[in-house]
């Protein structure tokens, strides 16, 4: 605690011994016979000494200011008059400044100006003061007040502008320019010693000469700041002081000495001011260019696209501005942005977001929206535009600002999810439409073979009208058969749900695809297709499925109507070197261009009309290529056509009891009828569809007993009652109790018969059904059950003949668990 007052101590008495010192050298700058001095540097000590070390520290001054008027010999009312006003003078502008938080370091114009107007005003209550202590002292006439005032007021202000700044700088920093230090300094001194040390008392040209002065000046503040402001304008103050008291230079005036002494103290006043204001505004200048840098740097390392643009008075748009991230957005170098119209980078089809932001910029309102911009190469990247208008005189706006985040793998995943919401919907439309087909054409494929049987049983000698009507039915049975691929080809390809890994035959999977684009296919080429043995792949019947159907649809897209005679789609499987599983698709139409061939499957990338894609299905197959561990390559030669390969890895495990091929069971109709075993059993149908329950039971009537109902309360009732039946034929989706259910209540109640159910399904539709279905270890036939499947079914169950893995999902054909 003992410290401070020791600290203050010092500081004080260093402050007054600094008071004195600054005093003499100001009475040996006055003028020959005379205590007038043009400039009082012990204000500017004063004034910078409380700056630095505190108001607190006014006694210093006080100190000081009694000391010169002891020195000085003048009476004690007059010194304290000096006294008291050397005090307020240094005390009421250290006060203002702090109030006013001006800075110390002078950085600013308005702390210039505060310095000056406080220096104003205290200078006008030291002067007041102390002109008031002499003329009531006698030592000045009163007539001579106002004048005495004016010199007395002027000298303390031109002090505290001269001194204070010098006493305000920081330690100097190693110069980095001293050589243009160094020539500044002697280029003043220089001038200074032209223009101050030479008799020429009112010569206008020596006036003329001063005005060298300011450029020199000028350069010491733009240059150096307020070091180099402050030290030239008191060298130049001190150098012009020293020759007008010597009777030199051009404020020098014999016959009205006083009016040479305001015109100096008016020179070195406007000359102190003047620097001081300038190294003020190239300071501002510095901070707001490095603050402009720092902002640059900032935007231009933003991972989001800036881009600024200027509005001309005719109303257009003119970029003055873009960051790095926008240039790597839309591919292109700043200088081709800077100083073109940002509509331009907008994509032309993009017209909806382009009369949005035209609205925006007219209306001058911000705007949050999605647009398309274009890149040099002609692709397409979405961005999230965030546009903000900029008022830069807080009226008009002169400039827009435009942030761009890149939302292209946020739109993709959107336009995928839509796109696989489109494949559900049309999936879940398929799976409806084909199990209300599948019906119909169930009792309609089995009353067709019920009726061929029975004319069949005419034997060759029947009557030519019987003959007529066997081949009229077995016309309409190939009929049905093909609507009933039709419908296996539907479902196979818009499978619902999570997509099921099992081994897959490519050679089987070409067929289906072929048949669904084979009716548009034959007005553009001809089809061929060439099968060799195929490894199996483990994958998604569905999906791999969907990628053969994108690429034959895209092969008879690349081939134009009208000529199918020289056009032909070559379909070809085989195996590779490496041993994984080939499918070739070749067509002849005009092949890929070699700028295009890079990007083709590039989401949202297409040379198609936009009616005939969108340009998803190829990306969205490579994906689904990829997610089986496999690969798909394009080679394509301009004007001869292109080919697609399909490369996947061969299943770990090709076992005996891998899936039949869906393709083998459009043939059983061709193999001969099953031969019965003799036995004839009770077989009960349980079936909602009347209808599809009568077919079958003319089928089976002949040589088995059976009983049919269409509920499953009904069945368990007689199984209830006692009857006894050796198979049991089950619809699996019913209204009310369904297969399921009958099946659980069997498994209770009577699990012998249990064991004995076959289902019948028209597609498991719910995930109850369709677990199901994958893990009941019994026949599943699907409708339309063709004759032949359902026969041959139930003499199996009749034999005791345990279930054999067969094709999943086979329309037509049994999957036995």
């Amino acid at each position: 605690m003992a410290a401070f007052p020791v600290r203050g101590l010092v500081e004080v008495l260093a402050l007054a011994a600094v008071y004195l010192l600054a005093a003499r050298v100001a009475l040996s700058l006055a003028a020959e016979k005379s205590h007038i001095c043009p400039v009082w540097l012990p204000s500017g000590v004063a004034l910078g000494g409380l700056l630095l070390l505190g108001v607190s520290r006014w006694p210093a001054v006080a100190l000081g200011a009694g000391a010169v008027a002891y020195a000085m010999d003048v009476t004690p009312g007059v010194g304290l008059s000096v006294v008291l006003g050397s005090t307020l003078e240094a005390v009421l502008p250290a006060l203002l400044f702090r109030r006013m938080e001006g800075a110390r370091e002078l950085h600013r114009v308005r702390d210039v100006a505060w310095l000056g107007a406080g220096a104003g005003l205290g200078a006008l209550v030291g002067a007041g003061l102390g002109t008031l202590g002499l003329v009531l002292g006698g030592v000045v006439p009163a007539a001579q007040w106002g004048p005495a005032g004016w010199l007395w007021w002027m000298a303390d202000l031109l002090g505290m502008l001269l001194v204070t700044p010098v006493l305000l700088l920081r330690r100097p920093r190693r110069m980095a320019r001293s050589w243009e230090a160094l020539l500044l300094t002697a280029l003043t001194v220089g001038v200074c010693v032209g223009v101050f040390a030479f008799p020429r008392p009112g010569s206008a040209a020596a006036h003329a000469m001063t005005f060298l002065l300011f450029p020199l000046m000028a350069w010491g503040a733009l240059g150096f700041g307020l070091r180099g402001a402050a030290l030239s304008s008191l060298s130049i103050a001190l150098a012009a002081i020293a020759g007008t008291a010597r009777e030199l230079g051009p404020f020098f005036t014999v016959d009205l000495p006083h009016r040479g002494l305001v015109v100096l103290q008016l020179f070195i006043g406007i000359t102190a001011l003047t620097g001081l204001l300038l190294a003020a505004a190239r300071a501002e200048r510095r901070q707001a260019v490095e603050l402009l840098e720092l902002l640059a740097t900032t935007v231009r390392a933003v991972h989001e696209g800036v881009l600024i643009c200027e509005v001309r008075e005719s109303g257009g748009l003119h970029t003055v501005f873009v960051n790095e991230a926008l240039c790597s957005l839309v591919g292109r170098r700043r200088e081709e942005l800077v100083g073109a119209a940002p509509g331009e980078l907008l994509a032309s089809a993009d017209g909806g977001d382009r009369q949005r932001l035209l609205e925006a910029l007219r209306e001058e309102r911000s705007l949050r929206a999605e647009v398309a911009l274009t890149r040099p190469d002609g692709t397409r990247v979405w961005s999230e535009i965030q546009l903000s208008p900029v008022r830069a005189n807080g009226q008009a706006v002169t400039h827009f600002v435009a942030t761009h985040r890149d939302v292209t793998a946020t739109k993709e995943l959107q336009a995928r999810l839509v796109a696989a919401e489109r494949v559900a919907a049309v999936g879940t439309l398929a799976a409806g439409v084909g199990h209300e087909i599948n019906n119909p054409l169930a009792y309609l494929a089995l009353n067709l073979e019920a009726a061929r049987r029975s004319l069949a049983a005419e034997g060759a000698q029947a009557p030519s009208g019987v003959r007529d009507a066997l081949s009229s039915v077995r016309g309409a049975q190939e009929g049905a058969e093909r609507i009933r691929l039709i419908v296996r080809d539907l479902q196979v390809f818009s499978r619902e749900g999570a997509p099921e890994r099992a081994l897959v035959d490519l050679n089987a999977l070409v067929p289906p695809a072929v048949r669904v684009v084979l009716h548009a296919l034959r007005a553009r080429a001809r089809l061929v297709e060439e099968f060799a043995p195929v490894p199996r792949v483990l994958g998604s019947e569905a999906r791999l499925g969907q990628v053969l159907l994108n690429l034959l649809v895209n092969a008879l897209q690349a081939i134009p109507e009208g000529a199918p005679g020289r056009h032909e789609v070559r379909v070809r499987t085989g195996t590779d070197a490496s041993g994984h599983a080939r499918v070739e698709v070749e067509d002849t139409g005009g092949g890929i261009p070699p700028d295009v061939l890079p990007r083709i499957f590039d989401p949202f990338f297409t040379t198609k009309n936009s009616d005939e894609g969108t340009g998803l299905g190829l990306a969205i197959c490579q994906q689904i290529v990829r997610a089986h561990g496999g690969d798909l390559r394009v080679h394509s030669v301009p004007g001869q056509g292109a080919t697609f390969t399909l490369l996947l890895p061969p299943a770990p495990v090709q076992s005996a009891g891998s899936p039949v091929p869906l393709h083998a069971v459009a043939h059983v109709a061709e193999e001969p009828e099953t031969a019965a075993s003799g036995r004839r059993g009770r077989v009960l149908i349980v079936d909602d569809e009347p209808r599809l329950a009568q077919s079958m039971r003319l089928l089976l009537e002949p040589t088995h007993e059976v009983v049919t109902v269409t509920r499953g309360e009904d069945a368990l009732a007689r199984v209830a009652a006692g009857e006894s039946f050796d198979v049991v034929l089950c619809d699996l989706q019913m209204p009310g109790m369904d297969g399921i259910a009958v099946y659980r209540r069997l498994h209770q109640e009577a699990p012998a018969l249990a064991s004995r159910m076959v289902f019948i399904s028209g597609g498991a539709s719910s995930p109850e059904a369709r677990a199901f279905v994958e893990t009941v270890a019994h026949r599943v036939l699907e409708k339309p059950v063709r004759p032949d499947v359902l026969m041959s079914t139930v003499e199996e169950v009749l034999e005791g003949a345990p279930p054999e893995v067969a094709a999943r999902g086979a329309v037509g054909g049994t999957r036995r668990g």
